[in-house]
């Protein structure tokens, strides 16, 4: 089977994410017609997303916010979207770019579709090289171009002396911490069309 090259599981994944652009800049500019609102859900961690300290803490994964009644402000540019939400009767600030969208659902409709969260780095890209290790020498190591110790004589008839062992290689790699994930509460009643991003790969 022949490798996708293209890349069309992204593509359709920008395609969906424009899409998501286009009604939010018409929300912006006439309100949202009729009956239609949104649910939408992004990584909290992603780059660029702006989030209050408490709510980051409350959700440090996924959080999923509703554009229906009360948000003020929508703004809309090429890389995401601001808009102020009420939580516990407080007014926020929310900075969401489009590359940190994971889900879109207009339950009016219905309509949804997921998303797989953006990569910092494409695909299609070839791998950052790692740096070269440094050779700058601690104060507490000796520089490699010192001469080294002369031995001793050994005494006549005297065993020779073994060579000394080198000192084993400490290892670089050590336990990694896990992180949890707060698993994302089902919306009731709904019943979005969901379109998913592995119908467009190749088996």
């Amino acid at each position: 089977m022949a490798n996708d090259l293209f890349r069309y599981d992204l593509l359709v994944q920008d395609a969906l994410r424009s899409v998501v652009r286009r009604v939010l800049s018409e929300a912006a500019r006439n309100g949202l017609p009729g009956e239609h609102h949104f649910n939408i859900s992004f990584k909290t961690s992603a780059p660029g997303v702006g989030l209050p300290p408490a709510m980051r803490q409350k959700y440090p994964d996924e959080m999923t916010i509703i554009l229906q009644h009360e948000f003020w402000d929508l703004a809309v540019d090429a890389d995401g979207f601001e808009v102020s939400l009420n939580f516990s009767r407080k007014a926020e600030r929310l900075r969401i770019p489009f590359d940190a969208i994971v889900g879109f659902n207009d339950p009016s409709v219905p309509f949804g579709f997921k998303l797989e969260p953006r990569e910092s780095q494409s695909p299609l890209a070839p791998a950052a090289v790692p740096p070269a290790p440094s050779t700058t020498t601690s104060k507490k190591e000796a520089p490699t171009s010192a001469a080294p110790k002369k031995e001793q004589p050994a005494a006549p008839g005297a065993p020779p002396l073994p060579a000394p062992a080198k000192p084993a290689a400490a290892s670089a790699s050590g336990p990694r911490a896990k992180g949890g994930e707060t698993p994302k509460p089902a919306e009731p009643g709904e019943a979005a069309k969901v379109v998913s991003i592995d119908a467009f790969r190749k088996k």
